[in-house]
C-alpha cells in the first residue's frame, strides 16, 4: 500500500511560485510584485491566502511590503547579513546533531578564512581597519562572552573587507554557532591571550597590505584553535 502525499497549503504553493520567480531573476530587486487582487485571480486563492504567502516571503527577507498609496510588495535587495540568518539556522541544527562536528566547522573555516584574509589585506578600507581595531579585547580583563563576541565580529569584518559579499554570506553563520559549556571550559590556559595575539598580528598584516602573511597568520590561527580544542 502506497502512502498518500500531503498537499502543501495554498499559501505555501503561492510563496514557492513567487520565490522561484525571485530566485530565477524574473523578478528583479526593487521590482514590484503584482498587487494582491491580481495574485488572487492569477492563483485562484483568497486574499488572506495571498497575504499569508507574502508574510512568509517577507520573513525570509525576499520581499519588503510597504503601505500607503505607493505601497505594495517589492523584491528585496540582497543583504548578506539577513540572508545568512537562514544559513545560520540550518548550520546550528546540523552542529547540534551527530552529523557535523567541530572539526568539520574548522575545515570549512580554513577553506574560507585563509583566502579571505589575503583578499582583505588587498582590498580593505580605512573604515574597516577601524572596525577591526574596535573588536580587539583584553584577555586579562574582559569577560568570556565579550571575547567570544569580539572574536566572531573580527572574522566577520575580515569577510566583509574582501569586497565579495559571498564571503560574508557564507562565513557569517559560522560565527553564530554556539558552543556548549563543556567545550569552552576545556580550553587550555592562555587560549584567549593567543587568540588576541593572533588577531593583532592579522590586523597588522591587513593594515600593511601583506596578503601572503595575512593568509599565513590566519592559517596558524586556525591550526591553534584546532589544537586547543583537541587537547
Amino acid at each position: 500500500m502506497t502512502g498518500s502525499t500531503v498537499r502543501p497549503p495554498a499559501y505555501q504553493l503561492l510563496a514557492d511560485e513567487l520565490r522561484a520567480e525571485i530566485t530565477s531573476g524574473r523578478l528583479q530587486p526593487g521590482e514590484r510584485l503584482p498587487p494582491e487582487p491580481e495574485l488572487c485571480v492569477r492563483s485562484g486563492v483568497s486574499r488572506s491566502t495571498v497575504r499569508e504567502a507574502l508574510r512568509l516571503l517577507a520573513s525570509q527577507h525576499l520581499i519588503v511590503t510597504t503601505r500607503g498609496v505607493t505601497g505594495g510588495s517589492f523584491v528585496a535587495h540582497p543583504d548578506a547579513e539577513q540572508l545568512s540568518e537562514a544559513l545560520s539556522t540550518g548550520l546550528t541544527l546540523l552542529t547540534n546533531s551527530a552529523e557535523v562536528g567541530f572539526a568539520d566547522l574548522l575545515e570549512l573555516r580554513r577553506a574560507l578564512e585563509v583566502p579571505a584574509a589575503g583578499l582583505a589585506a588587498e582590498r580593505r578600507s580605512d573604515a574597516q581597519l577601524i572596525e577591526l581595531r574596535g573588536t580587539l579585547f583584553d584577555p586579562h580583563l574582559d569577560e568570556l562572552t565579550t571575547m567570544m563576541t569580539a572574536h566572531a565580529e573580527f572574522h566577520s569584518i575580515i569577510a566583509s573587507a574582501t569586497g565579495n559579499p559571498l564571503f560574508e554570506l557564507v562565513t557569517r553563520p559560522l560565527y553564530h554557532v554556539t558552543y556548549g559549556e563543556d567545550v569552552v571550559e576545556a580550553l587550555p590556559d592562555g587560549y584567549w591571550a593567543r587568540i588576541d595575539a593572533d588577531h593583532r598580528e592579522m590586523l597588522s598584516c591587513i593594515r600593511n597590505g601583506d596578503a601572503d602573511e595575512a593568509m599565513a597568520t590566519s592559517r596558524r590561527h586556525l591550526d591553534y584553535i584546532a589544537w586547543a580544542n583537541a587537547a
